[in-house]
């Protein structure tokens, strides 16, 4: 017996008899000679949910793939744009063409045929079951027929045809085709893996997490513009001030206010009460100001964005204060400004201030808020404490995310894993811990979920939630990986070097074989055929950069998904396919519009980079999800083996009278 009884109980209650046991057996021994199912990965979308939505309508261009295999002979490319469009976009795009075909009843028989061909197609690869999984109740068992038929060929030709006719003579067509092309998309990709930063910089970051919601399997792996999402949800003062702030500097408070419900109308009168005389530009928004409704608008829109960072600021100069054990106290700020002079010291060197006007700061003790703050930050701490679709989001986050994650030989997290100089992992000496590697990640995820779910008021929770801050922005962050945040130098001092944040030996190091091969072993992973999937730092292609390091040992797919990326980077993001055939790593121009792509049926364009194809097809046997199988398999034999002998005993369900 390899396995401990105890355990044979449990998964006796999930196959309680020999028959179902031997059933999953037969199933799960079957799974393993199917085709690997395609993976999605994507990281940093930073809000930019028109994107991201149009990525998963087109399968990362997968579905664009599989029409011209079944339909370039046939179709002219106008057709097949027509189709793919379709797909992406069906009850929009079942208006216009209802407009303009002479012949709808042709339009419809014809295109749920093909729709039918190419769900087929994706069908081939997966099980029964999850094929029903993702099929619709409303039409999936008339889906499930016509796929049959699609089969069967001529033995099911004349069911079909009628089946259709009934569709057709009832009204049902365009209901039909948009199921179709809904299974279609669903079923294209088969889980969606993100590297990390769905928030900040565009406007959509809670469109974005709503479709994971909805999306049948997803993972995420945080990154620092997530994490300080789930620090402001969890309690953090200092993460919510910099999601504020943030929102304010990229003139979008779309997501806080519309996506979120977070009032913001009482920084407003804040704002307008203390900083109305304020003639400083530096606090403009990174944006143009056309984007922006009015110059009265962007005029709010600094003094809220100066006020919110002056709060901020204090409120990490008290963080640091209370936590020496972050190592970080010769980062206070305020409290190395000399108020008389408008100079700062940091580190060592003078620079004088470009900005002087402190209306809420007391130059005796410049950290500390004044009553109007004290009474601004707890309306905005409550308004986010009682946001339900914020705490529903970080929820999701906190469930389907983690600081790392390892999928069929896939080593994936958001930035960096801490090393020393000479390229070893680093042992970080934290919170009275010395940790590196895997251990200081675990660790690390295990105070991220005591911050959110931990007893608030407690020493610990306290702890952690201070942490979601240090994991947003200090040094030994593997989320950020650099030697310090400078938002005080780039507002306030205008000598760049002082602006410098220096990455951490990591980015030195990753390009090194040996380096990852130490990473991967680290996790469990064995080197010759795993690989490391990065995001947070953008490739800049224009440059001439690779994605492809280490000599294809670590893949980073930041290409520059967000727009305010892609003038520095040169392209719109990469994602990485790996399905039967290997791992495709596609570079993407900018995506222009929904709009566009339903009237014009203008569809992200793409250049593949044949990456790592494989030899041969691989199978799910093949893969670390095949490997889990087996160990099931295995264990079910065993709980079989059991039944068999009377060790266990076998339980049926009563049967009705």
């Amino acid at each position: 017996m390899k396995n401990d009884i105890k355990y044979l109980k449990l998964l006796s209650d999930r196959f309680p008899n020999s028959a179902q046991a031997g059933k999953e057996i037969i199933l799960l021994e079957a799974l393993l000679s199917l085709p690997k199912s395609p993976e999605l990965f994507i990281s940093d979308i930073h809000g930019e949910h028109e994107t991201f939505q149009h990525m998963l309508r087109n399968g990362s261009g997968l579905i664009r793939q599989k029409i011209e295999a079944l339909f370039s002979a046939t179709l002219s490319q106008q057709e097949l744009r027509r189709l793919a469009a379709l797909i992406y976009y069906p009850q929009e795009k079942i208006q216009i063409i209802k407009k303009e075909s002479p012949d709808l009843a042709l339009f419809y028989t014809s295109t749920i045929q093909r729709l039918v061909c190419i769900a087929y197609e994706f069908t081939t690869i997966y099980t029964k079951r999850k094929i029903d999984r993702l099929l619709s109740k409303e039409y999936g068992p008339i889906i499930s027929e016509l796929l049959q038929g699609e089969a069967l060929g001529e033995r099911k030709r004349a069911y079909n045809e009628r089946l259709l006719k009934a569709v057709a003579e009832i009204g049902a067509s365009e209901q039909l085709i948009v199921a179709l092309a809904e299974f279609i998309r669903r079923i294209a990709i088969a889980k969606i893996h993100v590297i990390g930063d769905i928030y900040d910089r565009g406007t959509g970051a809670e469109a974005v997490v709503d479709s994971l919601i909805d999306y049948h399997s997803v993972d995420i792996q945080w990154g620092n513009h997530d994490i300080v999402w789930m620090g402001a949800a969890s309690g953090s003062l200092a993460c919510m001030a910099n999601v504020i702030r943030l929102s304010l500097r990229y003139g979008n408070t779309d997501t806080l206010e519309k996506g979120y419900g977070i009032n913001l109308i009482p920084l407003a009168s804040f704002a307008l009460e203390h900083y109305k005389e304020d003639k400083s530009l530096v606090f403009n928004p990174k944006i143009n100001p056309e984007e922006l409704l009015n110059e009265s608008e962007h005029w709010l829109n600094r003094i809220m964005h100066k006020a919110i960072s002056l709060i901020q600021f204090k409120l990490e100069d008290q963080l640091i204060a209370r936590r020496p054990d972050f190592r970080i106290g010769h980062r206070k700020m305020l409290s190395n400004i000399n108020f008389k002079t408008g100079e700062i010291q940091i580190e060592g060197k003078v620079y004088q201030l470009k900005d002087t006007y402190f209306p809420t700061i007391d130059p005796e003790q410049p950290e500390r808020l004044s009553k109007e703050e004290e009474d601004l930050v707890e309306k905005l701490s409550d308004s986010f404490q009682h946001s339900s679709r914020l705490k529903k989001h970080v929820q999701f986050l906190f469930e389907k995310g983690s600081m790392y994650h390892i999928s069929n030989n896939c080593l994936l997290f958001h930035g960096s894993i801490p090393l020393d100089e000479k390229g070893n992992l680093a042992q970080v000496d934290l919170l009275g811990k010395k940790l590196k590697g895997r251990e200081y990640m675990d660790f690390l995820d295990k105070l991220t979920r005591e911050a959110f779910s931990g007893v608030v008021g407690t020493p610990e929770n306290e702890l952690a939630v201070d942490m979601m801050w240090y994991l947003w922005a200090g040094p030994q962050s593997p989320l950020f990986g650099k030697n310090k945040m400078t938002t005080f130098e780039r507002y306030f001092i205008s000598d760049p070097a002082a602006h410098k944040e220096v990455k951490g030996y990591y980015y030195q190091y990753r390009d090194d074989p040996a380096t990852c091969d130490t990473i991967l072993k680290e996790f469990g992973l064995e080197p010759q055929n795993s690989l490391i999937i990065n995001g947070h730092v953008p490739v800049v292609v224009r440059e001439g950069e690779n994605p492809i390091k280490a000599n294809g040992k670590l893949i980073v797919i930041d290409g520059g998904f967000a727009k305010a990326y892609q003038e520095q980077t040169g392209i719109a993001g990469y994602t990485l396919i790996f399905d039967e055939q290997g791992k495709q790593l596609i570079a993407h121009l900018p995506f222009e519009s929904t709009e566009k792509a339903i009237a014009d049926e203008v569809d992200i364009l793409s250049s593949e980079t044949l990456y790592s194809y494989s030899g041969k097809p691989l199978k799910v046997a093949d893969i670390r999800d095949g490997d889990r199988i087996k160990e099931l398999v295995e264990d079910l034999k065993e709980l079989l083996s059991c039944y068999r002998a009377g060790r266990l005993t076998e339980r049926f369900q009563p049967t009705g009278n």
